[in-house]
């Protein structure tokens, strides 16, 4: 019998076991290796199970990846599990949510995010958020405890700043009003009783109390005259007397008899100081008079519109800081119309003197340095609309500082930002308040 010789392994058959081997660690390409030895607190090594959960997202390198989960087993601290690249799919199915589960319970639950790496990667290198075992996920969209500050969010403080805010007088199962201040607040009344478009309230279909704003006191500003008169009698203690932008307190700067105001001693008005009076009457009591304006082609009663007023800011720094102010609306500019901007700074300290600066949009109305010896400065500023922008006429002094009139020109802006600013020249220990500011509209016609 002829017993043929052994041949060795052909050529080719070696070439095709290899073309099966790179075959297999091709189709493994676009995965990534997570490998790490897990530990309890005590130092031992953690057994269990992870089970992963993830939702449908699609992969750059591999293709569309469907909802599924996978379970690994961790054996005396061994973790190894190849996972398809999830962080940049879009969210929500950005994160793999793994259940950690361990002497027949779950433990606790994180989220991974699997960057691109062609080397191993460790659990603290794809964790990106801790879940409680109670935390609910669907499919992968699980919450990072982490907590983002507001400031963190883009745009989200200025939207927020949008937002009308509760004001002193918020209340609840009423009607809400806003008050000057843009705050939210509660209408007060009586059930049964109606809320007027001022905010007020009072009984529906009668007759009710009539509103004068911005009136100006008639007689003699010249620091000896103590009496001014009202062209109506005030209703009530309905009263608002400012002095230079501050408000008068009825019974301890003046005292009030029907129409007439009597200034007390150390309160009487002095040279270029201005008054102003709002107030309420019932025209039931008779002797009603209006304010009137213009001959032709009838009176027209002059009623001003506050667009904002209130208490300023405080400054130390020698860097011009906004210390208050508000915006006018292009609708409250319309050719004809008057705005009107009364202001009243505090001086606090003798050491450094300070500067003022008050924007109309992009025009500088007002540009003033007070002395260390200015305790106080005060002004208005008064822009007539027409068509072609806003003619400024601006008066302004402080205490040691001289009366200064001025007029300025501003182009057509569409709605502009009354910005008052200040700073003081050197800082320290003085201090530059915004004490109060108004600002008026009077409509034209």
């Amino acid at each position: 019998m002829r017993i043929l010789p052994k041949h060795p392994t052909p050529l080719s058959g070696i070439l095709l076991a290899a073309t099966a081997f790179v075959g297999t660690a091709f189709a493994q390409t676009g995965l990534t290796t997570i490998q790490d030895t897990l530990f309890k607190a005590d130092g031992t090594r953690f057994s269990g199970t992870l089970t992963i959960q993830w939702s449908t997202f699609d992969a750059t390198s591999i293709g569309t990846i469907v909802q599924q989960s996978k379970s690994v087993d961790i054996v005396n601290g061994n973790l190894y599990v190849q996972l398809v690249p999830n962080a940049g799919a879009q969210a929500p199915a950005n994160v793999y949510t793994v259940h950690y589960q361990s002497d027949g319970s779950q433990q606790f639950i994180e989220t991974w995010a699997v960057p691109t790496s062609s080397t191993p990667l460790t659990v603290a290198a794809v964790r990106t958020g801790m879940l409680t075992s109670g935390s609910s996920s669907s499919g992968g969209a699980a919450s990072n405890s982490t907590p983002i500050t507001e400031s963190a969010v883009i745009g989200l403080v200025s939207d927020l700043g949008q937002r009308p805010v509760k004001g002193p007088g918020f209340g609840t199962g009423a009607v809400a009003v806003i008050n000057q201040n843009g705050q939210v607040e509660t209408a007060v009344g009586d059930v049964g009783e109606c809320v007027y478009v001022d905010g007020t309230t009072g009984p529906c279909g009668s007759q009710q109390s009539q509103f004068f704003d911005a009136e100006i006191p008639g007689g003699v500003v010249d620091g000896t005259n103590t009496t001014f008169t009202l062209a109506n009698p005030p209703s009530g203690s309905s009263l608002m007397l400012f002095h230079n932008g501050l408000y008068m307190l009825g019974g301890f700067d003046y005292t009030l008899s029907s129409q007439s105001i009597t200034f007390v001693s150390g309160a009487v008005p002095q040279p270029g100081d201005t008054l102003v009076a709002s107030y309420r009457i019932d025209p039931t009591a008779g002797n009603v008079v209006s304010l009137t304006t213009g001959s032709t082609p009838a009176p027209r009663t002059v009623m001003a519109q506050v667009l904002c007023s209130s208490n300023g800011q405080s400054s130390s720094t020698n860097a011009f800081l906004s210390l208050g102010g508000c915006d006018v609306p292009a609708s409250a500019m319309k050719p004809g119309d008057r705005v009107e901007v009364r202001f009243n700074f505090t001086h606090t300290g003798t050491a450094s003197g300070f500067d003022v600066m008050i924007n109309w949009g992009n025009t500088t109305v007002v540009a003033r340095h007070g002395s260390s010896q200015d305790a106080a400065f005060a002004g208005q500023a008064e822009a007539s609309i027409s068509g072609s922008g806003a003619q400024i006429s601006v008066q302004s002094w402080g205490t040691v500082l001289s009366f200064l009139p001025s007029i300025v020109s501003s182009g057509v802006q569409p709605g502009v930002r009354v910005d008052l600013q200040g700073r003081v020249a050197t800082p320290g220990s003085d201090t530059l308040t915004l004490a109060s500011y108004t600002i008026l509209r009077y409509p034209g016609n």
